[in-house]
C-alpha cells in the first residue's frame, strides 16, 4: 500500500494544484510562442519593406517622387505590383486551410514568406509617407495592440459575440474598399480608416481570447507549435491592418 501511495500528497487538492500550475506554465509558454512568432513576422515585414524601398532607389524632389530604378518600377508601377498585392491573400488562405496537415517547419516558412510578401507590398508606404510619421503610427499601434491583447487575455467576459460582429465588419470593409478603388473618394477612405481601427482593435482582443482558449494541456509539442503559428498569423494581421489605418489617419505625406 505504501508503494502505491508513494507520490500521493496528504493535502487535499494537491494533485489539482500541481495540474493547475502545469497548465498555467504550459499556457504561458504557448502564448509567449504566439507573440514571438508574431514579432518575427513583423520584423521580417519591416526589413523587407525597408530593403525593397532602398533597392528601388527612389529620387524625391520637393517631397515628390520623380524616379525609381528598374526594380522600383517593377514593384510599384508594373502589373507585377498586383501579384505582390494579391499573393499574400492566397498564401494566408492556404496557410489557414492546410496548417494542420503541414509540418511545423513548413508552416513557419509559409508564415515568414507571407510576412515578407506583405513587407514587399508595404514598401510603397515608404514612398508616400515620411519615416517619422510611420514611426509614430507604429508606436501608437504597438501601444494600442498591447493594451487590447492584454484585455483579451485577462478578461473573464466572453468576446465571441463581439468577434463575430467584427468579422462581419471586415467583410463590409473589404467590399467598401474595393468600391472606393473606382470612386477614389478621400472622405470615404477617411471613414473606412476609422472603421478599420475600431474593427481590428476589437478583433485584437477577441483573437487573443480565442487563441488562449485554443490551448489544451494535453496537446503534443508539434500541435502547440502549429497553434502558435496560426495564432501569430491572426494577431499579425490585426496589427498590420490597424497600423495601416492609423498611418492613413495620422501620417504625414512626403508631398505635403
Amino acid at each position: 500500500m505504501s508503494d502505491y501511495d508513494r507520490y500521493a500528497n496528504s493535502r487535499v487538492g494537491a494533485g489539482l494544484a500541481r495540474s493547475g500550475v502545469a497548465v498555467d506554465q504550459g499556457l504561458r509558454a504557448y502564448m509567449i510562442g504566439v507573440y514571438n512568432y508574431m514579432t518575427l513576422g513583423l520584423g521580417v515585414t519591416g526589413l523587407v519593406a525597408y530593403g525593397a524601398f532602398t533597392l528601388a532607389q527612389p529620387q524625391f524632389v520637393g517631397g515628390r517622387i520623380v524616379s525609381v530604378n528598374d526594380f522600383g518600377h517593377a514593384i510599384y508601377a508594373s502589373p507585377l505590383r498586383w501579384i505582390i498585392v494579391l499573393s499574400p491573400l492566397a498564401l494566408v488562405f492556404y496557410l489557414s486551410a492546410r496548417i494542420n496537415s503541414m509540418s511545423v517547419a513548413s508552416a513557419r516558412n509559409a508564415f515568414i514568406a507571407f510576412a515578407a510578401l506583405i513587407g514587399l507590398s508595404m514598401s510603397a508606404l515608404l514612398v508616400v509617407y515620411t519615416g517619422a510619421s510611420m514611426g509614430r503610427a507604429f508606436f501608437a499601434t504597438a501601444a494600442a495592440f498591447a493594451s487590447l491583447s492584454l484585455y483579451g487575455y485577462t478578461t473573464q467576459r466572453s468576446l465571441s459575440a463581439m468577434g463575430s460582429f467584427m468579422m462581419m465588419g471586415v467583410i463590409g470593409l473589404i467590399i467598401a474598399s474595393l468600391l472606393n478603388l473606382f470612386l477614389q473618394s478621400s472622405g470615404l477612405q477617411f471613414g473606412l480608416s476609422i472603421l478599420c481601427v475600431i474593427i481590428f482593435a476589437g478583433l485584437t482582443a477577441w483573437d487573443t481570447q480565442s487563441i488562449k482558449e485554443m490551448y489544451f494541456s494535453g496537446d503534443s509539442y508539434e500541435m502547440v507549435q502549429k497553434k502558435s503559428i496560426h495564432g501569430a498569423l491572426r494577431l499579425y494581421l490585426d496589427f498590420i491592418n490597424m497600423f495601416q489605418a492609423i498611418l492613413m489617419l495620422t501620417g504625414s505625406q512626403r508631398n505635403n
